[in-house]
C-alpha cells in the first residue's frame, strides 16, 4: 500500500487509541477486601474515522488536508466476585425484564440448592460407632 498522509493520519489515531485501551480495562484489577475479592468487568465501546484530500494547485507543492478523530465509551456492567471459595457475578446494570432477573439468580440458586442437599445427605447419615 502506498504510504500517504491519511495512511499516516489513520495510524496516529489508531496507535492513540490502542495506547488507551488494553485488557486491563475490560477485566479491572483484582480489589481484595478480608476475605472478599471483587475483579470489576466494564464494556467498552470504540470508533473512529479519518480522512483527507489532495488539493489541486498550480503550483508542483502538494497541498493536503485532513484530519482524524476517535471515541471511546468505557461501562462498568458487573463485578465478578470470589468469597468463600464461591464465584458469583454481579451485574450494575439494572435487569430489562424479568427473564433477565430469573436467569442471574440461576447459580446463587444451585449453590442453595447444593448446600440443602449436603446438609440432608450429612444428617440421614448413620453415625458409625467403634468400639
Amino acid at each position: 500500500m502506498k504510504e500517504t498522509p491519511v495512511n499516516r493520519i489513520m495510524e496516529s489515531t489508531l496507535e492513540k487509541m490502542r495506547e488507551m485501551v488494553d485488557v486491563s480495562t475490560i477485566i479491572g484489577e483484582p480489589i481484595t477486601t478480608g476475605k472478599t475479592t471483587l475483579i470489576p468487568v466494564s464494556k467498552v465501546s470504540y470508533g473512529f474515522t479519518s480522512g483527507g484530500t489532495d488539493l489541486p494547485s498550480k503550483q508542483n507543492a502538494e497541498l493536503f488536508g485532513g484530519a482524524g478523530g476517535g471515541g471511546i465509551s468505557i461501562t462498568p456492567v458487573a463485578f465478578i466476585v470470589i468469597q468463600d471459595e464461591k464465584v458469583r457475578l454481579m451485574q450494575i446494570d439494572n435487569y430489562t425484564s424479568s427473564a433477565d432477573r430469573a436467569i442471574s439468580m440461576i447459580p446463587e440458586l444451585i449453590d442453595k440448592v447444593s448446600e440443602l442437599v449436603n446438609t440432608k445427605n450429612s444428617e440421614s447419615a448413620p453415625e458409625v460407632k467403634s468400639e
